[in-house]
């Protein structure tokens, strides 16, 4: 039996196509989930588009925001059964034995594969998942709001681990995209004032922001910065897709303060990062996130302390992927996203 799949099956601009693929079979440790939704990542966007700087296995399916229900469980699973309701992870493969994994940090195992770029994704009707990345998802949680677990875990390994946000900060977020939307909102549920900057043609994005309670900046935001007593703000989360935004986050972040960067940049810097140092600042990189960040945010979604309604901009058949794609591409909305079971 086949079915549908948002397929990138090559390294050259828009090579990503709707094909038809075989079910796919699981091992002992997996399960089978059917795909109730998926959301379109950035990164996907990038591979898309061919501009991205991570190494592809192609062809793979696209996705990695996503959940669903198991259909099938492998013989070796028995905390799983047929029927749940669930999310995963995005770390499909890693070495048991890797000293990072052995440290509960496996996102940062270095031969770590994820769903849609080292193995297939979710953008069909059913994925195969290693059973240890799972999370239940309670009942009044929708399924298009679960399947944006993912995005808001990267926000709060951004701003919560890698930032230490404390009540009162002024926190300053470059890029209003979905990552970065979603670290303005915990920055928000830190207890500190928040700022996000964007350019002009971002204001649908920068509006939705809004949403979540914070002050929205067209241009230099080195005034917000300082407003408090000149010296620049507390934090900086740099969600940016640019390399050359890391130069606006150290001109706006103080002395002793911390910028946590979580957007991708390819480009080469071309600029001195000494003002890094004179100011004793601290740079942290901050990439994907573990079990128990995945256990937080599922609970801030299902208490509704964190409201993802906001940024979704709708949801479409995996057949009109390209249209989601688009939308998203052109800045018209924040997230789209898939449905691939009718």
């Amino acid at each position: 039996m086949k079915t549908p799949a948002v397929v990138n099956f090559a390294p050259e601009p828009h090579s990503v196509e709707l094909r038809e693929i075989e079910i796919p079979e699981i091992g002992a440790d997996d399960v089978l989930i059917e795909v109730a939704n998926v959301g379109v990542c950035g990164s996907d966007l990038h591979q898309w588009t061919a501009n991205h700087s991570w190494p592809v296995n192609y062809p793979v399916v696209l996705g990695h925001e996503f959940g669903g229900t198991i259909t099938q469980c492998g013989e070796n699973v028995t905390q799983w059964s047929v029927g749940s309701r669930v999310v995963s992870e995005t770390a499909a493969i890693i070495n048991p034995d890797d000293p990072m994994t052995r440290r509960g940090l496996y996102n940062l195992d270095r031969s770590r594969k994820g769903f849609g770029y080292g193995t297939d994704g979710a953008m069909t009707r059913y994925v195969r998942v290693p059973s240890r990345i799972l999370h239940h998802v309670p009942d009044n949680l929708p399924m298009h709001h679960a399947c944006l677990t993912e995005p808001c875990c990267v926000a709060y390994n951004a701003v919560v681990k890698n930032g230490g946000i404390e009540p009162g900060d002024r926190i300053l977020v470059l890029g209003p995209g979905t990552i970065g939307i979603l670290c303005a909102a915990m920055a928000k549920l830190c207890g500190a004032q928040v700022a996000i900057v964007g350019l002009p043609n971002d204001k649908p994005r920068l509006d939705i922001a809004k949403q979540y309670g914070c002050e929205t900046i067209v241009g230099n935001p080195v005034d917000w910065a300082c407003q408090r007593d000149g010296l620049g703000c507390d934090g900086v989360v740099d969600a940016a897709g640019s390399s050359a935004t890391l130069r606006i986050a150290i001109d706006c972040v103080r002395p002793a303060g911390w910028i946590s960067k979580v957007g991708w940049g390819p480009e080469p810097l071309g600029f001195s990062i000494d003002p890094l140092v004179q100011k004793n600042v601290r740079l942290q990189g901050s990439f994907s996130h573990n079990w128990p960040i995945w256990e937080r945010v599922i609970e801030l979604l299902s208490s509704g302390q964190l409201d993802v309604e906001p940024i979704v901009g709708g949801v479409w058949p995996i057949e009109q992927w390209q249209t989601a794609f688009e939308k998203m591409h052109h800045g018209e909305i924040v997230k789209a996203v898939l449905q691939p079971s009718v």
